[in-house]
């Protein structure tokens, strides 16, 4: 049985209510937590890109990511976790995990399961929560992993979407 159902969670995967790069993020991190991700990606079979600057290269350790200087070239982990479907991180700071998907690769059932699949596959190896957000509504999350459940629940309500989506954000 799938964390969600499709006709429950639409409104969270409606591009033009939640903003196409929806935030996605996991609080109170550290150093450590980026390596589990790192080693996470290295792991498990998803197709992966590491550039600085734009120029692809092997992934270094995360200390050496997140200690590089602050005027250092901007650094991408591009993450697949199946075909078709791009996750984003850009380590900036070892007291967040923050990450972009692109809601318009993630439409009807399979593209919920991959979702729920990948926020539980972080959650599980962090134990932490990971959280989504409309673009801009930061704070608010309105799903995620949830360690306590040990599955991706709703955090809000999905037919109050069109009330709050997009505070914040430029429409």
């Amino acid at each position: 049985m799938p964390d969600l159902l499709w006709d429950d969670v639409r409104n969270f995967f409606d591009p033009d209510m939640m903003g196409a790069l929806p935030d996605v993020s996991v609080q109170g991190s550290s150093v450590g937590d980026w390596q589990r991700v790192f080693d996470l990606v290295r792991s498990s079979g998803w197709a992966w890109e590491y550039s600085e600057g734009g120029v692809a290269g092997p992934l270094p350790p995360a200390v050496e990511v997140l200690t590089r200087p602050a005027d250092a070239e901007t650094v991408d982990l591009r993450v697949r976790p199946v075909p078709g479907v791009l996750v984003i991180f850009r380590p900036m700071s070892a007291e967040e995990i923050d990450f972009d998907v692109d809601l318009r690769e993630l439409q009807g059932q399979e593209g919920v399961n991959v979702l729920c699949e990948f926020l539980a596959a972080l959650g599980r190896r962090l134990g932490k929560a990971v959280t989504m957000s409309a673009e801009g509504d930061y704070g608010n999350p309105v799903l995620g992993f949830d360690p306590g459940a040990h599955r991706v629940v709703l955090m809000a309500d999905p037919e109050s979407v069109e009330l709050t989506a997009g505070a914040g954000r430029d429409v």
